[in-house]
């Protein structure tokens, strides 16, 4: 398995604990006053050395936002999350003026921003702005003001490169993408092909809520014509038939939240969430027709944010009319993602971004990382020689299972499978579905509880719903492998590359030669013994 670093090299990046207790015995240097300097000096343990953090100040049409993220990196990972919906967009198209308000709002957001960030110790904030900006009268000045506050340049971005960011945002947070991109923000509708790690050019459409509602007086029937009239002509969406339409954008994802919530879906997680085109269309009609406080489960979408939601809905149903892609994917990523991804390196660019969250994850929580690293090799060996059917989609998901594998061992062990389960389901990766996030934890909890769990219902039926059987007999075997591996490595490096475990002449063989033969005993045994069931084969152990 090739990795980008080393685990030594990995570890050093994690600033080492002290050999200092924190409340040091006796002297003048003891007690919580000494503690609270020692604490100054420590780095925080569970976080990574990437350098200072970074920022993204977001001045959007409806929000402004402010992301910080441990460091510029393939897999971001946020610190701090705040936004505050200032409308800066809410009568630009009807008096091309930023409202007073709106503006005195955002002002004093920015400059919390600032502040923010300077007690954060960020090294380098990056300031956008939106649709709102570019199309008042008033931006230009409010800019001037709005860098002053937040202490950075603020780039006001063109429909294009908004249109783009967005797309980069998606290539950073999906594994193979291929579809439409749709940004809905406040004010516009970005649209753009992605295929891979490919864009084609991006259109932007005076389509956001609070511009829909604007030029519509608040009229859903006017509304609805601009939609037909303005979609109708976006050549971006002939391409989307039989393909993905990713949708990105804070009135969106309350939708699907909502979606989420009303049909009872067991995985509480945005990003990677699947509607299906058809059930989408009726869903947004369902949206229009009604008023959003009547909807079940309605306290899931912010207040602020429930007057936009059949305009939203309205966009997204002649969107899937006209696109008529297969389903709809929400994102979680968008414009400020695409813009750190395009930071990157070349070679940071094509890094695997749910390895790279694994391989973070292995440094923080596992007892060594290096032994995740050659779990993921000696399953490649033992795969190889089983016969086993596994696609390249699967090999992945894989060695992501074995950078994970030690993250829940602090826990007490009666509940290592279930805090791993939810951990690994519930953990901010990009880069893999909402199945294969179900596979990805199955498989740890299998490797804790072992494999009578799934038979007698310890296991919760909610995350057994997003995998297919396929998935599941996967899960069974990669976490009777790993049972019999934790026995022979105690968790340790260097002894798994010199213990095999290989299936020969039909039969699986664990080979413990040398000095690693002790290492044979009934329990082990038992192991190997299971594992050999599931795969049809004699189990052997050779200590010769």
């Amino acid at each position: 398995m090739k990795l980008k670093a080393t685990a030594d090299e990995t570890t050093a990046k994690v600033a080492a604990p002290s050999p200092t207790l924190p409340f040091p015995a006796g002297g003048a240097e003891s007690g919580p006053e000494a503690a609270g300097k020692l604490g100054a000096r420590i780095a925080a343990q569970g976080r990574i050395d990437h350098g200072p953090p970074v920022a993204v100040i977001d001045i959007g049409s409806n929000s402004v936002r402010l992301v910080v993220y441990e460091g510029l990196t393939r897999s971001l990972t946020p610190i701090f999350n705040e936004k505050v919906l200032a409308g800066l967009g809410r009568e630009v198209l009807t008096t091309g003026l930023l409202a007073a308000d709106a503006v005195d709002k955002a002002l004093a957001a920015l400059t919390r921003f600032r502040a923010l960030c300077d007690a954060m110790g960020v090294g380098k904030v990056w300031a956008i702005a939106t649709a709102a900006c570019r199309d008042a009268s008033n931006g230009k000045a409010f800019i001037v003001r709005a860098a002053k506050a937040c202490g950075a340049p603020v780039d006001v971005l063109s429909g294009r490169r908004e249109a783009e960011l967005s797309a980069l945002g998606i290539i950073s947070g999906f594994h193979k993408p291929d579809g439409i991109v749709g940004d809905l923000g406040g004010g516009s509708l970005e649209l753009t092909d992605v295929r891979g790690h490919r864009t084609k050019s991006g259109v932007t459409l005076p389509l956001g809520g609070l511009a829909l509602a604007d030029l519509s007086a608040k009229s859903l029937a006017k509304a609805e014509k601009i939609v037909r009239d303005k979609l109708g002509h976006a050549a971006v969406l002939k391409g989307g038939r039989g393909r993905d339409f990713y949708a990105v954008g804070g009135t969106w994802r309350s939708l699907t939240r909502l979606h989420m919530a009303q049909t009872g879906y067991p995985l509480h997680v945005m990003h990677g969430y699947v509607i299906p085109a058809s059930e989408a269309v009726e869903f947004s009609r369902l949206l229009r027709r009604v008023d959003p406080e009547t909807l079940s489960r309605i306290e899931t979408v912010p207040a602020a944010r429930r007057p936009l939601l059949a305009y939203a809905a309205l966009v997204l149903e002649h969107v899937v009319r006209i696109a008529r892609p297969r389903r709809i994917v929400v994102s979680a990523l968008g414009v400020r993602e695409g813009l750190l991804f395009d930071k990157l390196g070349n070679a940071e660019k094509k890094r695997d971004p749910l390895i790279a969250a694994a391989q973070e994850l292995n440094v923080l929580r596992s007892r060594s990382p290096r032994h995740g690293e050659e779990l993921a090799d000696w399953t490649d060996k033992f795969m190889a020689s089983s016969g086993l059917e596994e696609t390249r989609d699967e090999k992945r998901l894989r060695h992501a299972a074995c950078l994970l594998a030690d993250i829940g061992w602090r826990a007490h062990p009666d509940y290592r499978g279930e805090q791993s389960l939810n951990i690994i389901s519930h953990a901010a990766f990009v880069g893999v579905d909402h199945p294969g996030r179900a596979f990805l934890a199955l498989t740890v909890f299998f490797r804790h509880v072992g494999l009578a769990a799934f038979a007698d219902d310890e296991l919760s039926p909610h995350v057994r719903e997003l995998a297919n059987s396929r998935m599941i007999d996967h899960a069974r075997v990669l976490g009777a492998t790993m049972r019999v591996a934790y026995l022979v490595s105690g968790a340790m490096p260097g002894v798994l590359p010199n213990t095999p475990l290989v299936v020969e002449r039909g039969k699986l063989k664990l080979k413990l030669m040398g000095k690693h033969r002790n290492l044979a005993g009934e329990r082990l045994f038992a192991r190997l013994k299971q594992l050999a069931r599931l795969i049809g084969r004699e189990p052997v152990m050779v200590t010769e």
